[in-house]
């Protein structure tokens, strides 16, 4: 695998992004002008079906496999500042957003704790600390 850095770090799963997603999606456009072009409520029916399916399909996907994993990072988060200083995370995670605490988990050890201060002191966004860092870690497991 290459290794990861801030221009690759987003991953897909193809059966989902490049497969399942456009076939709905061409299958909800296909019944929408169908029914445009015939007029029968069947059509208008059938796209209106595959537009709910494709709205549940996308929705479940993300309320499941991002919910745990925003809690594993975040519990993540903890151990690895507490190996690091050897105190609670408590204090300092309560002032950071869910996205400075998953770019933060991109940063080696050495530098995870200047880039932290840097974004509690500059309050910098998500982004911004994902470019300062310069020994990137990669997170090969989200999906």
């Amino acid at each position: 695998m290459k290794q990861q850095n801030y221009a690759n770090h987003r991953m897909y799963y193809a059966p989902h992004h490049f497969v399942l997603l456009p076939l709905l999606g061409f299958l909800m456009i296909w019944g929408g002008w169908k029914w445009y072009e015939t007029g029968e409520l069947a059509w208008g029916l059938f796209g209106i079906a595959v537009f709910c399916i494709l709205y549940l399909t996308l929705m479940l996907r993300q309320h499941y496999a991002l919910g745990n994993q925003n809690r594993i990072v975040r519990l993540e988060f903890r151990l690895r500042y507490f190996e690091l200083t050897g105190t609670s995370a408590k204090a300092v995670e309560s002032r950071l957003s869910f996205g400075q605490i998953a770019a933060l988990r991109f940063a080696s050890d050495e530098e995870f704790l200047p880039l932290l201060q840097q974004a509690l002191d500059r309050q910098l966004n998500a982004d911004d600390i994902k470019k300062q860092i310069s020994n990137w870690q990669a997170d090969t497991m989200r999906i």
